[in-house]
């Protein structure tokens, strides 16, 4: 989409994602991350870690599934997303706002760990074909060319013009 900020961001979780579900039955994790810059200080010649910067996160479906199944508190995350902001209000009446990384993507840094990827296997969408469809019972592979009417060699194909 147009004028969305994209961003990427290396950190830590700060908890374990917590995985809900809307009233439509849609899965949504939130999560916060923190990250924190290293500085080099000049005057003891080392480095130091800086101001840590807390995010808050969310992703959806398939996604948030996978994150608060996959990860929990402390774990090193690279997440690819783009920054919204929610607005409300409270009971009070106080407007209230907060900005949140609405992830593309979640996945666990390696710098430091290595993960096995187990895929996930995904329910096939239902076929509704016409009873006269010729595609519908297509095979996959190529179907042999006949025999030459002399006994020769097979005749040739005919290929599509692309």
């Amino acid at each position: 989409m147009r004028n969305e900020l994209p961003l990427t961001v290396v950190g830590n979780l700060v908890d374990d994602p917590e995985l809900r579900f809307t009233s439509t039955g849609v899965p949504v994790a939130r999560f916060t991350v923190a990250s924190t810059p290293r500085v080099f200080d000049r005057e003891t010649n080392a480095w130091r870690d800086g101001e840590p910067t807390f995010l808050d996160c969310s992703c959806w479906r398939q996604l948030a599934e996978n994150t608060a199944e996959s990860l929990t508190k402390g774990s090193r995350v690279v997440v690819a997303g783009r920054l919204r902001t929610d607005r409300w209000e409270t009971p009070e009446g106080e407007k209230r706002s907060r900005i949140v990384l609405e992830a593309d993507e979640v996945g666990a840094a390696l710098t430091f760990a290595t993960v096995t990827i187990t895929r996930t296997t995904r329910p096939a969408p239902p076929r509704e074909t016409a009873p006269d469809d010729p595609w519908a019972t297509a095979t996959p592979t190529r179907p042999t060319p006949p025999a030459a009417p002399d006994g020769g060699p097979e005749a040739p194909t005919q290929e599509p013009p692309f």
